[in-house]
């Protein structure tokens, strides 16, 4: 059976989690995924590891991209969203690999697009309250004020601007301009959904749980925090100034689809 919903994971150094991440959701029962490995290069041999899966477990359902080096967050999602479209998955979900994504989320996560009219389903943490595990206070009070900085800036009606656990349907990804998309980093994430806001597509929030990693290296730091402050006022001058260069809808010719072949 073909499965209509991918899920995409950017690596770089995971090879405590990628194999335990990739058995859990590969092996879900209440919904059949795919993943797509977006590893940069990881000097730990993570890409291996994938690559071991796809031969020995999941030769059909296990996909990688394996990129020159560290060329961030942002490129990795839209090399991911690319290649989904193209081959032709109907819910496109971005999740990191360290667990601090829980995989029981997932569900929830897409059938708000698959059957619950969402365009895009953010999984929120802090639209009931605060559900982040084992965060340090001050990451906690930094991740969720600059949320409500970019809520007010932005005028967004999204609790949990800066989630990383997002699920598109495949009309979302193909109206916008992918190639325009300007931010690399973590403001990516604030940039993608307010792009699918200023173009009139639904965004729901799930509440879920964020459990920090317990394996392996974070990479947040504070300068991931800066740029989503400074570049949420460049997406909000663009909005007022160029709206029409970013935020228009591609046309249906644009559209690209094929079989899920690797």
């Amino acid at each position: 059976m073909e499965s209509d919903s991918l899920i995409i994971i950017p690596t770089y150094n995971e090879k405590e989690n990628i194999a335990s991440i990739l058995h859990v959701v590969l092996g879900m029962k209440e919904h059949q995924f795919d993943a797509l490995v977006i590893d940069d290069n990881s000097p730990d041999g993570t890409g291996a590891i994938v690559d071991d899966l796809i031969k020995t477990e999941f030769p059909d359902r296990l996909h990688i991209i394996k990129r020159t080096g560290k060329l961030g967050l942002g490129t990795a999602y839209i090399a991911g969203f690319k290649w989904a479209l193209e081959h032709d998955y109907q819910y496109i979900i971005e999740m990191d690999a360290d667990f601090s994504h829980r995989p029981q989320d997932l569900i929830p996560l897409q059938a708000a697009c698959a059957t619950g009219g969402a365009d895009v389903a953010v999984g929120s943490r802090y639209i009931n309250g605060v559900n982040v595990v084992n965060w340090p206070m001050g990451r906690i009070l930094m991740s969720y004020f600059a949320s409500k900085y970019v809520r007010i800036i932005t005028g967004m009606h999204v609790h949990d601007t800066t989630a990383g656990f997002v699920c598109y349907r495949r009309q979302v990804l193909e109206s916008i301009d992918l190639d325009k998309i300007e931010f690399k980093g973590y403001a990516f994430q604030i940039e993608m959904k307010y792009t699918a806001y200023k173009m009139g597509f639904k965004i729901v929030e799930v509440p879920i749980v964020f459990v920090n990693r317990v394996l392996g290296t974070s990479k947040m730091n504070s300068s991931i925090f800066g740029e989503a402050m400074f570049g949420v006022i460049k997406l909000k001058w663009s909005s007022t100034f160029d709206r029409k260069h970013k935020f228009t809808r591609k046309t249906a010719s644009t559209a690209s689809g094929s079989s899920h072949s690797s």
